[in-house]
């Protein structure tokens, strides 16, 4: 449940989404609620419908203090790890805020570390505090946008339906056809697929 409370003053919360995924970005949020400024329904973006989450998006965006969203692409994903670039990811999400956050609480059990700013890892804290509900949601909704910008380049993959994440239907297309450049090639499905086309 939501933290009754709803917010405190100055507190960053941020969380990611895509990390398990084959393919695209890893979009990482930070979001400013205002406590003056009270929008009901948040929860874990994953727990949410399409469309409950597409109609609180611009909420969240015209009702916050601040916000940002940010990528970290496939290239740098296999350039660092998975782990690694998502941290990146967080840091650069609170960076990029118009206002400094006083505190940034993240989701999961890891602070990102260099952040210079007093931090705290709250496990599920998408589904307890307000402020990284927000975040959860804007990750997700930019990150699924961006999914589809990439079907529509790409529709022989299909990531419209399963947004990169290793359905069965995107791992016989990447037998089939082999990875894009959207493509994690650190992932181990994505380089058996590359494999036999390199030995051809």
């Amino acid at each position: 449940m939501i933290d009754p409370s709803w917010t405190v003053p100055g507190v960053a919360g941020v969380d990611e989404a895509g990390r398990g995924p084959l393919a695209g970005p890893v979009a990482v949020a930070a979001v400013i609620l205002d406590p003056a400024r009270r929008i009901d329904g948040l929860g874990d973006s994953k727990a949410l419908s399409e469309a409950r989450r597409e109609a609180l998006f611009p909420r969240i965006q015209s009702d916050a203090l601040a916000f940002a969203i940010v990528f970290v692409h496939a290239d740098e994903i296999d350039r660092l790890n998975i782990l690694q670039a998502t941290m990146a990811g967080m840091r650069r999400a609170v960076a990029a805020l118009a206002m400094p956050p006083s505190r940034v609480l993240v989701d999961g059990n890891r602070v990102p570390p260099g952040l210079g700013i007093a931090a705290e890892a709250i496990v599920k804290g998408d589904a307890k505090i307000a402020a990284i509900s927000a975040a959860s949601i804007l990750a997700k909704v930019a990150r699924d946008r961006w999914m589809l910008d990439l079907d529509a380049a790409h529709p022989e993959y299909g990531f419209a339906a399963h947004k990169g994440y290793p359905t069965p239907e995107h791992l016989a297309a990447l037998r089939r056809i082999g990875p894009c450049a959207a493509h994690r090639r650190s992932f181990a499905p994505v380089n058996a697929a590359m494999v036999p086309r390199l030995l051809d």
